[in-house]
């Protein structure tokens, strides 16, 4: 997934705080013996030890807490790559298992063109969930490896904000009505690949924790600063205040992964929150103000577009319709 830290730090950590546990012992024998025979002659000698092991002494204890904080880091590490092991298996064996379970209906029955189809359309979309949970994969991987793929431009963020709201109800099979649009015109400068990731991630989990009756707005407003800002709004049962940056970690779903109905890796808020950093933006989670659900908060520099932009991008929205 991403190359794994030198062990060469926590190495020569310990190994220093050894030696200097083994310095500091001796140090303090030799300064009890010359505190015994103290003189006139070895008093300078008796303060300059006592000083170089007071030295010894706090760097000794700089060292256990810096040990003890890489510890706690790579004890969080493994606990978030056991649950991405976890969430990867079942989201590989969940469509397998169903692809595997369709293909010997197919093949030991005599079914008729719409039964076919049926399963066909099953195939196609267990299939896209798995094409779906590798590119989450790749594209982590991808940015841990610092690689950037595409050149950096001036996109219309509307069309692409409908494009990304259409591509997720038609995963989850909801009608594209649940989504509703409000945004301004408004250019980004960026690689459009980058941006497409950015939102298509957010609208895809508003729309998968969305509620019972399901509802999500996409609002874009262009500041008189030049500050786009857009905000993803869900009606799900929205995120607690003490978890909502802990969510935008590595490896990281809230609750037990083997519990849970929703599919996903914990991959996708974190390629979010690198990808608006590399374009120096922030994002931030707050609960929605008119009822339940999560609202999720991007902020990103931004400019109007001007007239040639706008009919391209006008005539981009009326052909993909």
């Amino acid at each position: 997934m991403s190359p794994r830290r030198p062990l060469s730090v926590p190495i020569i950590l310990a190994v220093v705080m050894i030696v200097l546990l083994v310095a500091l012992t001796v140090g303090w024998v030799l300064l009890a013996v010359f505190g015994a025979l103290a003189n006139a002659q070895s008093a300078a000698f008796y303060w300059a030890l006592l000083s170089v092991g007071s030295l010894f002494y706090v760097v000794l204890v700089v060292g256990v807490v810096l040990y003890l904080v890489l510890s706690i880091k790579a004890i969080n590490l493994t606990r978030r790559q056991s649950n991405f092991v976890d969430s990867v298996t079942h989201e590989l064996k969940s469509p397998i298992a169903s692809l595997k379970l369709s293909l010997q209906t197919l093949n030991r029955r005599h079914l008729g063109p719409p039964e076919q189809a049926d399963f066909h359309r099953i195939m196609l979309e267990d299939v896209e969930r798995l094409d779906h949970l590798i590119s989450q994969v790749l594209d982590a991987g991808r940015l841990e490896a610092g690689v950037l793929d595409g050149e950096i431009e001036e996109v219309p963020v509307a069309p692409l904000l409908r494009q990304c709201a259409e591509m997720a109800c038609l995963r989850y099979r909801m009608p594209p009505q649940i989504v509703h649009l409000d945004v301004e015109p408004c250019l980004l400068r960026a690689r459009r690949g980058d941006l497409d990731l950015i939102f298509r991630n957010l609208i895809d989990n508003a729309v998968k924790y969305a509620g019972s009756q399901p509802r999500v707005d996409v609002i874009l407003r262009l500041m008189p600063s030049r500050l786009a800002v857009i905000q993803v709004c869900d009606n799900g049962r929205g995120i607690p205040a003490k978890l909502r940056r802990k969510i935008f970690g590595r490896f990281v779903r809230l609750g037990h992964e083997l519990e849970r109905e929703k599919p996903g890796t914990g991959l996708g808020l974190y390629i979010v929150r690198t990808l608006v950093r590399r374009l120096r933006g922030s994002i931030q989670v707050r609960d929605r103000e008119d009822g339940p659900g999560a609202v999720f908060e991007v902020k990103l520099p931004g400019g109007r577009p001007d007239a040639a932009h706008q009919r391209d991008a006008d005539s981009a929205e009326g052909t993909a319709g």
